[in-house]
């Protein structure tokens, strides 16, 4: 982890945190954060360790994952630059994080003491109101999630996990949408084994659904990606 200028990094586009906020207020926020930067595949936070700082990610990948008490790494939600993560830091009194945040490529990201974020919530209470979107946001996405695993088919979590990696981190071809993931992620994603999803991508690319290179994958056709042909 290392410092880094803000000010040589381009804003995100949208950051729901901020709001309905003005922008005198956004750059009081923005001023109380210290921006660092984390390598590939570092871990950001870390299940059950105290929730001490609140962060938004300003550039590059991050995901949650939550490990299992026999070991095995759930892959949960990509983060993308604009979303905030370790919302445990808002609640007072002692709590912790809830599941870990890795980056998944060099990123930089926004840090507050739990104390800081705090305090900026009670100065400007849309920074809060933004906050309780967000989680209401995470636990619809978590909803989504746990009914799909009890009324979808393999084939069609795998599409939807894709579908939402696209829309949030996908880079626009000519050919398609690309993807910086690999089987195994999307396995872990949309709770189904490896040897299952390398099928069902198999699949869709022979049907011209996807383009499969090391890595990564073009998604060629969203329509024909939910099509039961």
């Amino acid at each position: 982890m290392s410092p880094v200028n803000l000010r040589d990094l381009p804003a995100p586009r949208d950051i729901t945190l901020f709001r309905n906020l003005t922008a005198s207020d956004v750059q009081c926020i923005l001023s109380s954060a210290k921006a660092r930067r984390f390598s590939r595949n570092t871990v950001i936070t870390q299940q059950t360790e105290p929730a001490e700082h609140f962060f938004l990610l300003w550039r590059g990948r991050a995901r949650y994952f939550f490990e299992t008490r026999a070991g095995k790494k759930l892959i949960l939600r990509w983060l993308v630059p604009g979303q905030v993560f370790g919302l445990s830091g808002l609640v007072e009194g002692p709590s912790t994080y809830l599941v870990s945040v890795e980056a998944v490529k060099d990123s930089v990201a926004l840090i507050w003491s739990d104390a800081t974020i705090r305090g900026l919530a009670q100065r400007f209470p849309h920074l809060l109101e933004n906050a309780l979107l967000i989680a209401s946001r995470y636990l619809s996405w978590y909803v989504a999630a746990h009914a799909g695993l009890a009324s979808q088919t393999a084939s069609e979590r795998l599409a939807h996990v894709l579908f939402g990696l696209a829309e949030v981190a996908g880079r626009k071809l000519p050919a398609g949408i690309e993807l910086d993931v690999t089987n195994e992620e999307l396995a872990n994603a949309a709770n189904i084994s490896l040897y299952t999803a390398s099928r069902v991508t198999s699949n869709w690319q022979l049907r011209g659904i996807v383009r499969r290179r090391r890595g990564k994958i073009v998604l060629c056709s969203v329509r024909r990606l939910f099509s039961r042909q």
